[in-house]
């Protein structure tokens, strides 16, 4: 059977010490009835004896969750301990984790106390916690800037004085992988008791090495890892314990560990912490970001396509995520385009995928990425509309505040029984639509009633593609016509010349067929 690793979780005490992260005690138990669903061990609450808000919080926590500890955070003060304890009394397991800082650096200009004060400081603090209960676990504080034969001396005093838990935090994301397994190793060699407790790794993110950091500590070692959900916390945050679990999870082999953690809750539970907080989750997030599984190249997606193992060293549904998502963009072949549209519902032939898949990538020029909808609307554009016996070909509109009055100049292409025929015209309007379509009208040799015309946008962003719905209307006869472009003049001229074409289309039925 593989070892047990541990996972507390300080989310809503560390974490939520993050710049914007504030949550009120109904989001906090909200958050921690989250993480009880994902199957964390231990949940740190907060701080009970920073303001009355917080001592509420946790206590409300203690008694919101049954199958997860419950620890609340307590400098190494009996009147810390004795409020920390209040708070959290109510739990099913409660435990009371108190802190002192050991490095020369924090000791001398932070506590201003000698090595030896220190010492006694931890000693009596960790007596005064365990009067309370036996589960307490102890913190050195800037451990990995500690000196290493005083950290070790400190851990002894608070293993010899009832401690279960020893946490070696670092602080301030200043160690180095290859140092954290060496200092790992070195205390478990030298703690007097060591054989009695479980080391824990508490790693913030300033250099970017908290995940490496912690599993390099497992791996020397450590039992317990601290952590939050998307890494939020301190400065550059604390370690992403998604990160460690699904590294832990996807790599047995080198981490032949196992965690309580039901992988599938990891995505829901960053959900929650993000809309708790209202702060997104980072695009380029490992294990979650909402890039995690999408692929825009076309030889990622071709592989992905043909097995996902190619590019995916994980599945989304592992971390509950929905599926692999495919981004349609210039960097995507014509195996993800067809897969798109079979997914949109469509079925085409070669010619047809050829068409839209030239289309596709020249709109992913324009715009920075290709939505659903913009495949979609490509897709009625240029397959499924009908063969048209007007087609734009080119136009330019001018638009002012005064002075010259708005215009087009507009070059269309008119199918006739002798082949096709270019033709230009030209026409001033009370606004740069109106011009458009009084060009459009003369060329054509209609003006018909304008009933409805309608513009939304097919996707958001201000690179989306407009959408417009036109309804005219012609000595009895109605046609409805529809464009798209990330131009919504060009979609207006689209759509006008569609609605045109239908029009012709329903006059010419109507003449073949005059019982219609």
């Amino acid at each position: 059977m593989a070892e047990r690793i541990f996972v507390f979780d300080t989310t809503l005490r560390d974490g939520e010490q993050s710049p914007g992260a504030t949550m009120n005690i109904q989001e906090k138990v909200s958050m921690a009835r989250q993480l009880e669903t994902l199957g964390v061990d231990i949940i740190e609450a907060g701080f009970p004896a920073a303001s009355q808000g917080d001592f509420e919080a946790v206590r409300a926590i203690a008694k919101a969750v049954d199958a997860v500890q419950v620890a609340g955070l307590c400098r190494a003060m009996p009147a810390d301990i004795d409020r920390g304890w209040e708070a959290i009394r109510d739990a099913n397991n409660p435990r009371i984790h108190t802190f002192l800082a050991t490095s020369d650096i924090h000791m001398k200009h932070k506590l201003r106390k000698t090595p030896e004060q220190v010492l006694e400081m931890a000693d009596a603090a960790v007596r005064h916690a365990v009067r309370h209960t036996s589960n307490v676990e102890f913190s050195a504080e800037d451990a990995s800037r500690s000196d290493w034969g005083f950290l070790a001396k400190v851990c002894s005093v608070a293993v010899k004085a009832g401690a279960k838990v020893l946490n070696i935090p670092d602080t301030v994301g200043y160690i180095q992988p290859h140092e954290y397994a060496e200092l790992i190793a070195f205390l478990i060699r030298n703690v007097e008791g060591a054989d009695k407790v479980a080391f824990s790794v508490h790693c913030h993110n300033d250099l970017g090495l908290a995940a490496a950091n912690t599993l390099a500590a497992i791996r020397a070692g450590a039992r317990q890892i601290e952590g939050t959900v998307l890494g939020i916390g301190e400065r550059a945050g604390n370690v992403a314990l998604e990160e460690v679990v699904m590294a832990m999870h996807t790599r047995p082999d080198v981490y032949p560990y196992e965690t309580k953690i039901k992988t599938e809750q990891i995505y829901p539970a960053c959900r929650r912490l993000s809309q708790i907080i209202g702060q997104p989750i980072p695009p380029y997030k490992a294990i979650v970001g909402p890039n995690a599984f999408a692929h825009e190249s076309g030889i990622h997606q071709d592989g992905v396509l043909k097995n996902r193992l190619t590019y995916e060293i994980m599945t989304p549904q592992s971390v509950g995520r929905s599926g692999t998502e495919m981004v349609i963009g210039k960097h995507s072949g014509s195996h993800a385009i067809k897969r798109k549209i079979e997914e949109l519902g469509y079925s085409l032939d070669e010619q047809q995928l050829a068409v839209v898949f030239g289309a596709v990538k020249e709109l992913a020029d324009k715009k920075e990425q290709v939505f659903d909808e913009d495949v979609e609307a490509l897709v009625l554009e240029k397959v499924y509309r009908r063969r048209d016996k007007y087609r734009l070909k080119d136009m330019s509109v001018f638009s002012a505040t005064g002075g010259v009055p708005p215009h087009a100049a507009v070059v269309m292409e008119f199918v006739t029984p002798d082949g096709v025929e270019t033709r230009r015209g030209s026409a001033f309007g009370e606004g740069p639509v109106d011009a458009i379509f009084k060009c459009i009208g003369r060329m054509v040799g209609m003006t018909p009633t304008l009933e409805r015309y309608q513009v939304n946008a097919v996707t958001g962003g201000t690179d989306a593609q407009g959408a417009v719905t036109v309804r005219i209307a012609d000595n009895g006869f109605k046609a409805v016509g529809r464009g798209t472009s990330e131009d919504v003049l060009v979609a207006s001229a689209q759509a006008f010349i569609t609605a045109l074409n239908r029009l012709e289309k329903t006059k010419e039925e109507k003449r073949e067929c005059p019982t219609l």
